[in-house]
């Protein structure tokens, strides 16, 4: 179960993903998130851990993956550009880009925190991409109030009954508000 965060994002993405995904996948930070839409029966992933393993200079040819997923990264390194070309440099022909970050948030070093992305903002860090798949975001009021008022409370699990308050404010959205943002990119 996701988190208040993470939990209409992540149930947005894997609606793109109805058959699961497939091939090599590379994951950048944290993906468990994403576990759930891999068939690791059809899989290859490789989990790597920013800043261990630089995404601004992966150490890996081109053309290797069919999916690379970087999930709260972007926000961290200092060139985010360079960071998503990376990422479309190592994706073979045809093959997905997924990057979330956030936008409404808490200032979090990991080991820096230098930036936040509209959707617009991803959709021109993805501009050399020949086609973007899916560009949201997500937030409410409600969600930010509880995020700020309390650490525990954005890492509230989210019920999947609809007459739960906890997953009305996990699914409700005000676009102008997103806590977190994402883009789905295709080579």
């Amino acid at each position: 179960m996701a988190h208040l965060t993470r939990y209409c994002m992540y149930r947005t993405i894997s609606e793109h993903f109805p058959e699961g995904m497939t091939g090599k996948i590379l994951g950048i930070s944290g993906i468990e998130g994403f576990h759930p839409l891999i068939d690791m029966h059809r899989c290859e992933v490789t989990e790597t851990a920013y800043p261990a393993v630089d995404m601004q200079q992966l150490p890996y040819g081109e053309g290797v993956f069919d999916c690379v997923i970087s999930d709260q990264v972007i926000e961290h390194v200092k060139d985010p550009q360079t960071a998503v070309s990376e990422s479309y440099r190592v994706l073979k022909q045809g093959g997905t880009a997924i990057h979330t970050t956030c936008f409404m948030n808490h200032i979090h070093p990991d080991p820096v925190d230098l930036w936040r992305f509209t959707p617009d903002g991803l959709r021109y860090l993805c501009r050399d991409f020949s086609r973007i798949v899916s560009c949201d975001g997500w937030g409410n009021r409600g969600a930010i109030f509880l995020c700020f008022l309390s650490r525990r409370l954005r890492y509230m699990e989210i019920p999947e009954t609809k007459w739960s308050l906890r997953h009305f404010i996990a699914t409700y959205n005000e676009e102008r508000v997103p806590i977190v943002t994402w883009i789905i990119a295709k080579k």
